[in-house]
């Protein structure tokens, strides 16, 4: 009951801070600000009113259009804050440390918003990654001080190791891997770093895994090269695995391999 009720809890404020996601999806890749205006609609410019601003649920009221001017709303909008609540609900079942809980349920979201970006724009804001990399290396770092189970020397190991990895790629071949997504693995192998080296090689393959499945569709429906899918969402999706995850699974293979 503890757990679920956790989890309860989390999802609501997963649903909150996916609405603001959005936000941060639509603005920081043109640099505008997170702060003002308050949201509106890109087709009217109507401030959005707080009664049509319920996560999900304002949505489906509106059947997914804006009172005022009917423009369709992306369906994003909600499958970003349903995505944002069951990372955090998920997060919230598997860790029971409160610290680490907040912790890891903002690293997810800082993982969604980058693959909603990059799947929409194929970039990887810095005004995202660098900052985040600031944050939860001071995170860790507190954390680790007043005794939370984080490894600082592994965070350390964990963005070099597979932000290094993904550098050496990049420069061998710079058409297939940007410098996008080589520091996002460097964020990604900072943060699980610190709760184990094994947390990242699980990130690492689900990541590598579907962006081989993601490319291969690409050219099987003709896209070519050019036209195949950005890797920034498949590197999120390994992250995000790994919080909920990593732990069975490694745990799965150590045990299958020996």
């Amino acid at each position: 009951m503890e757990t679920a009720f956790r989890a309860f809890v989390a999802a609501l404020f997963g649903l909150a801070f996916g609405s603001f996601l959005t936000v941060v999806v639509d603005r920081v890749p043109n640099k505008g600000s997170i702060v003002r205006p308050r949201s509106r609609c890109p087709g009217c410019g109507t401030p959005i009113a707080p009664r049509d601003n319920i996560p999900v649920l304002s949505y489906l009221l509106l059947r997914g259009r804006c009172r005022t001017c009917g423009m369709r709303i992306p369906a994003r909008y909600p499958l970003l804050e349903l995505a944002t609540a069951a990372a955090f609900a998920g997060t919230a079942a598997v860790w029971t440390s409160p610290y680490l809980i907040v912790l890891l349920c903002a690293f997810c979201a800082v993982m969604l918003a980058v693959a909603a970006i990059d799947l929409e724009r194929r970039i990887i804001p810095n005004r995202i990654t660098y900052p985040s990399f600031v944050a939860f290396a001071t995170l860790i770092a507190l954390g680790w001080a007043f005794g939370q189970e984080l490894n600082p020397a592994g965070a350390v190991i964990g963005a070099l190791a597979y932000g290094g990895f993904f550098l050496v790629i990049a420069l061998i071949a710079p058409g297939g891997m940007g410098m996008g997504d080589v520091k996002l693995t460097g964020l990604i192998g900072l943060v699980l770093g610190a709760l184990g080296l094994r947390y990242v090689a699980v990130a690492a393959g689900i990541a590598i895994l579907l962006g081989g499945i993601a490319g291969l569709g690409a050219l099987a429906a003709g896209r070519g090269r050019k036209g195949a899918i950005p890797f920034g969402p498949s590197l999120a999706a390994g992250a995000i695995a790994a919080v909920l995850v990593g732990e069975r699974l490694a745990s799965w293979y150590l045990g299958s391999v020996t």
